[in-house]
């Protein structure tokens, strides 16, 4: 089934609104590194911002749009390595602000490279009703990050 691509773009939006949380982060990440901010204050919001958004994200988009086109094809296995080497950033504890440069670095790029690459390579071959299961699954997350208490990139 073809739909034009006004459709296309626009099934593609909750996605890519996801994506903006993530943007976001990644500055709150950089102003508290520009403001010389405890990197344990640092370190606590990216393992919440992680165990509350992120490891649901990725658990999503492991279930449910990877498989569309499969775990042999070169863009998911790229996707689930990224996840791996983002797991394995999240989880260091030693030389936290190169680590915080290079989560923040890390989750840019590959957020560019789902949103030019990835999604569009997938929703090319996927029913609109597919898509709709997939954001429908994605807003049940219903982040916020109002909860947080210590905004340091507020300061």
């Amino acid at each position: 089934m073809q739909y034009g691509i006004e459709n296309k773009y626009l099934s593609l939006t909750p996605l890519i609104k996801e994506h903006d949380e993530v943007i976001l982060f990644c500055e709150r990440i950089r102003e508290g590194l520009q403001r010389k901010i405890n990197s344990k204050r640092i370190k606590s919001y990216i393992d919440w911002f992680k165990e509350t958004y992120l490891d649901p994200h990725f658990e999503i988009e492991q279930e449910l749009i990877f498989p569309i086109l499969g775990n042999n094809n070169v863009r998911v296995k790229r996707a689930i390595a990224n996840h791996r080497r983002l797991n394995r950033l999240f989880d260091e504890t030693s030389s936290l602000n190169t680590i915080f440069h290079k989560i923040e670095e890390e989750l840019i790029t590959y957020i560019g490279f789902e949103e030019r690459i990835l999604y569009q390579e997938i929703q090319n071959i996927t029913s609109q009703e597919a898509w709709k299961e997939i954001e429908e699954k994605q807003s049940q997350l219903k982040f916020s990050d109002k909860e947080w208490t210590d905004r340091f990139w507020e300061v």
